[in-house]
């Protein structure tokens, strides 16, 4: 495990459980729930995110409400594994809006991608922009039947 370059106290740490679970909470409320003041909150907040720890902010969708309701994983293999060929197709995954994550992974496949659409006909869609990639040898997808667990929050402990 990397240790940490900057120490982080327990005030730090509740502060980014805090954050994690709701961050468009106020600094009158962090405040609050950690029993300090507005201004060491505020403080806090603004160092955590100048050294990194916190990289942004973001609203979580309601993929139902919206209408994304079929997610895929799909595992790929590259034909070639040449530096020129594994950032073309990082570079090309990156673009794709449907694709929501993607990991290089080791085993028997070298990526896996996370990809949410509405529906069959939209990942077809997705699949023939996917063929048009040249360094893709092989795409094995399996679709989520149900979520059994979705967190953006590291443990903390």
């Amino acid at each position: 495990m990397a240790k940490l370059t900057v120490s982080l106290d327990e005030v730090d740490m509740r502060l980014l459980e805090l954050l994690q679970e709701d961050a468009s909470r106020t600094t009158k409320d962090l405040a609050a729930l950690l029993h300090l003041t507005q201004t060491p909150v505020h403080e806090r907040i603004k160092r955590l995110e100048r050294e990194g720890f916190i990289m942004r902010y973001v609203a979580l969708l309601n993929t139902q409400k919206l209408d994304k309701t079929l997610t895929a994983m799909c595992f790929i293999s590259l034909k070639e594994h040449s530096q020129k060929a594994i950032k073309q197709f990082d570079r090309d995954i990156a673009r794709l809006s449907e694709v929501l994550e993607c990991y290089n992974i080791a085993g028997q496949f070298d990526y896996m991608l996370k990809i949410v659409v509405s529906d069959m006909t939209e990942y077809q869609a997705f699949m023939l922009k996917l063929a048009k990639l040249e360094c893709i040898a092989n795409v094995q997808t399996s679709f989520v039947l149900r979520e059994i667990k979705h967190t953006t929050a590291l443990a903390l402990e």
